[in-house]
């Protein structure tokens, strides 16, 4: 049965779209042209940056048995990389395929150059290497992506016109769909460097909140990892409220809750005795101080719910807005306990330390007033659990 060469690469074009892993796609493509064309195997070659070379990526097919997958490599400055970076091929044959018999014929002729003769004569040796009687580059723009090589057909005859216009044609597409998915990826680790980036700074500022209070240390950690532990056993009953982005705006609003301490005298800070009406109102600045710090940066506005609200009270009688209730942003009721059980259960200059059970009580007394009684029955389950 003939194949409908331009329906299959019509469809291949189409499923390319979908695929951002460039071994993937070339996967796809070999598999297709060992099964669609019934040829003993096919092999491409990617170019690698790290390496500076091209490495076998994938080997299907019968040759695909005999070679392992990262032991073949060519070198950047090879003879087979060469002939095709100069586009060769087109200049001797006519077009980017290059046929082994054709070659072998042409290194017969007198009109070709002996340098051409040369190149080619090693091109042919590596093809017979790797049992191909079929070589086509994979170009991206003017740049060498890659290198498809094909073994002969399952019935021993010759590649036609059309069948040589298919693979080369599939080749440039699967070129283009990789070079994409290259960028694509390349994209995503980026991402994920200015993430993780993101994240050992949002730490170094919470660190140095802490140098300044020296009598909170550790305590941005402690906040960090219970706040986190509510919030994932509240998302365990209703995992609405409680996606990765919120996780991640919670992690970074507790790391911050307290940034605002920067702008506070350290005097105050660290006062061993009771604190003036001003000096209490000092402090109360903090919050805003924290949002003012934080609002150039656009990535910070659902962590600064957090940062800025975590001082409000359910019974209204917070700050820094006095809000009440449900127009509490959950993130910020969630930091209030975690801050507030660990405040208790710490050494402060002005007090001691208060035993644990008599936080949890504490916590537990003020449930409806102070803090939020969903995040307030979550934490307490907790503590029943042996969990905090």
């Amino acid at each position: 049965m003939a194949i409908d060469y331009k329906k299959e690469l019509q469809t291949a074009a189409k499923n390319m779209i979908f695929v951002h892993d460039p071994d993937l796609l070339i996967k796809m493509m070999v598999r297709m042209m060992v099964s669609k064309a019934k040829i003993a195997h096919a092999s491409f070659f990617l170019h690698d940056k790290k390496r500076e070379g091209y490495s076998l990526t994938v080997s299907k097919g019968s040759l695909g048995k005999k070679i392992p997958l990262d032991l073949i490599r060519i070198d950047k400055d090879d003879v087979l990389i060469r002939f095709f970076r100069s586009h060769l091929s087109r200049s001797v044959f006519g077009r980017e395929a290059l046929l082994y018999s054709e070659a072998k014929s042409v290194l017969k002729s007198s009109k070709i150059k002996q340098e051409v003769k040369q190149q080619l004569a090693h091109v042919l040796y590596q093809m017979e290497l790797l049992e191909s009687v079929v070589c086509i580059p994979s170009y991206f723009r003017d740049e060498l992506l890659g290198v498809l090589l094909l073994g002969r057909k399952d019935n021993g005859r010759n590649f036609i016109d059309e069948e040589l216009d298919f693979f080369t044609a599939l080749n440039s597409n699967v070129a283009m769909a990789v070079r994409n998915a290259q960028l694509f990826k390349e994209l995503g680790i980026e991402l994920d460097r200015k993430h993780q980036l993101f994240v050992r700074t949002t730490i170094a500022l919470a660190a140095a909140i802490e140098a300044k209070d020296h009598y909170t240390h550790g305590h941005t950690t402690r906040v960090t990892n219970l706040s986190l532990e509510i919030a994932r056993r509240i998302g365990q009953k209703n995992k609405k409220d409680f996606d990765a982005k919120f996780l991640e705006n919670l992690h970074i609003a507790s790391l911050l809750h307290d940034i605002g301490k920067i702008g506070v005298p350290e005097h105050i800070l660290n006062k061993r005795h009771e604190l003036t009406i001003g000096e209490r109102n000092r402090i109360k600045e903090h919050p805003m101080i924290g949002v003012n710090i934080l609002k150039p940066i656009k990535e910070l506005e659902g962590s600064m719910l957090g940062v800025r609200y975590h001082h409000e009270r359910f019974d209204g009688k917070g700050y820094p807005d006095g809000l009440k209730g449900d127009r509490i942003p959950l993130i910020a009721s969630i930091i209030s306990v975690a801050d507030s059980f660990d405040a208790m259960s710490t050494d402060r200059p002005y007090r001691l330390a208060m035993p644990k059970d008599d936080v949890v009580n504490e916590i537990g007394h003020l449930s409806g007033r102070q803090f939020c009684p969903r995040i307030t029955d979550t934490f307490l389950e907790l503590c029943k659990e042996g969990r905090i």
